[in-house]
Order: structure tokens, then sequence, then C-alpha cells
């Protein structure tokens, strides 16, 4: 039988572990940081500057956007990577511990790297972009609640997120960024351009205004409160779900991920039917950077 001593010591490893793995493997610093990086560009003129900084937050091609394209992209960018850099891996951390936080970043990651729709990762990223889809699935969702809780809009952030959440491509993008747009009072989606294609995806919260440079600001500041109540959140229930067992925690993740994969399904159909493509492959998303997750403490190369 353990030693008081040792249960305390063991206790400080597993909160020290735990502290370890979620500093890695947020990223809610870092996206901020590169966001405000490029608002400050924009802001002095610098548009040759803000093309160049774009690709660190997603994966349009820069050289087809002006000014306030580039705002909108930020936005969006900021919007979808504050579900999957931050509240998503808080939400399996508080299921999981350390494995959910790892495991979620890990399946984040992989998709991020492979789930393309080019021909070289069409049929290899197929699996790594649906388990993303359904991983994604609950995290996407509670950053979206949170937004409306968090943002300076809340009514209009349930109203874009219940009138358009479903309109796009992407089953966990589109509850996030309507829910983004509606907080801000500005309007996401619409035409596109990545690796040589124009797509013309579904506006969300289209009585919304354009999105301005200092939006930019306005989405960074959203996201970090956002942040702030996915914590709490996940340290409010870290104990309870402790406190339940491993057998107890076990059945909640599966029960989570079985009526995600189902929830995702649905919608990632009905998504692809509005924007009138196939449901066999996956979308990338309005705001997505198909590259590796920022890190927390993390610079782009």
């Amino acid at each position: 039988t353990p030693t008081p001593a040792a249960r305390s010591l063991a206790r400080a490893a597993e909160v020290a572990l735990t502290a370890a793995a979620t500093w890695s493997v947020i990223g809610g610093t870092s996206l901020c940081r590169e966001a405000l990086t490029i608002q400050d560009a924009l802001a002095a003129g610098e548009l040759d500057a803000a093309r160049r900084r774009l690709p660190h937050l997603c994966g349009r091609d820069p050289q087809a956007l002006d000014g306030q394209q580039i705002a909108r992209a930020v936005v969006e960018s900021v919007a979808e990577n504050t579900s999957d850099a931050v509240v998503g891996a808080l939400l399996w951390g508080a299921l999981g511990g350390v494995p959910g936080l790892v495991g979620f970043r890990a399946v984040n990651t992989l998709d991020a790297m492979v789930g393309h729709r080019s021909p070289r990762y069409r049929r290899f990223g197929w699996a790594s972009a649906r388990l993303d889809d359904v991983a994604g699935w609950p995290g996407a969702r509670l950053t979206a609640a949170l937004a409306v809780l968090a943002g300076p809009d809340p009514r209009g952030a349930l109203r874009a997120w219940r009138a358009d959440g479903a309109a796009h491509p992407s089953p966990n993008a589109g509850p996030v960024e309507a829910s983004f747009a509606g907080a801000l009072g500005v309007r996401l989606g619409g035409t596109l351009a990545y690796g040589g294609r124009v797509e013309h995806r579904p506006v969300l919260n289209a009585a919304g205004r354009p999105v301005e440079t200092g939006d930019i600001a306005r989405a960074a500041r959203l996201s970090r409160r956002v942040a702030v109540l996915a914590l709490a959140t996940a340290v409010a229930a870290r104990p309870v779900l402790r406190g339940a067992g491993p057998t107890a925690r076990r059945r909640l993740a599966a029960a989570v991920l079985l009526g995600a994969a189902g929830a995702a399904r649905t919608g990632l159909r009905r998504g692809a039917r509005s924007a009138g493509e196939g449901p066999a492959v996956r979308p990338r998303a309005a705001g997505s950077a198909r590259v590796r997750p920022l890190a927390a403490g993390e610079d782009r190369p």
C-alpha cells in the first residue's frame, strides 16, 4: 500500500505532467500573436508583408487576396484554430488526462499534414480527416457556445450559429466561424482561393458588415476569452471525471466519440450538399491551414 508521502508525490508528478502536456499542445498564444502580426502589417499598409505571413495561419493563396480578404481569412483562421488548438485539446484533456490531450493533438496534426483533397493525399488522408471530424466535433460545439457567452453580441452569435453553422462544408468549422461572425458582427465565408482553385462557400452572418483590419484584434480578444472559459470548464470538470473512475471515463469518452461520429457524418453530408460537392472527400475549411498546428510558444519558420 502506498504511503501518504508516496501518494502525494505521485499526485504532484501527475499535476506537473498534465501541466507540461497542456502547455506543449495548446496553441492559443502563438495563434493570436501571428494574427496580430498580420494586423500590424495591414495597418501599416504593408500588404506584401501581410501576404507573406498569411500562410502561417491558413492555406489560401495570398497573392489573390487584397487587404480586406486577408483580414477575413485571419479572422476565420483564429475562430477555427481556437477550437482545434485550444478548446478541443482542453476538452479531451478533461476527459482523458494527458493521453486525451496528446491524442487529440496527434489526430489534429495528422489531419493537418495529410488530410488534403489533393491527388497525393486524397486516399491516404481520408481516415485522418474523418477521425479529426469526429474528435473535433464536441470541441467545436463547445467553442461556439463559449463564443456566445464571451462575445460582445451573444444574441448575434447564437443567431448566426443556428442559422448558418450547418451550411458550411466542414461540420466543425461552420459552427465556430458562424458563432464568431455573429459575436463580432462581421460577415465571413464567401469566395476564397487557394491551391490554384476558387471556391464559393456559404456566407456566414450575411447581415454583418465586411471584416476590417481592426477586427483581427477583436477576434484575438474573443479567442482569449473563449480559451479562459474553456480552461475553467476543464479544470472544474476534471475532478468530477476523476471521481467517476476509469471505467466510467472510458464509457463517457466512447459515448462522446460515437455521438460525434454520427453527428459529424450527418453534418458533413449536409454541408457537402449545400456547397454542391459530393460527400466522399472532406473539404478544407475556409480558414483552415493544412500545416502543422501551432504549439504554445512556437513561431512558424
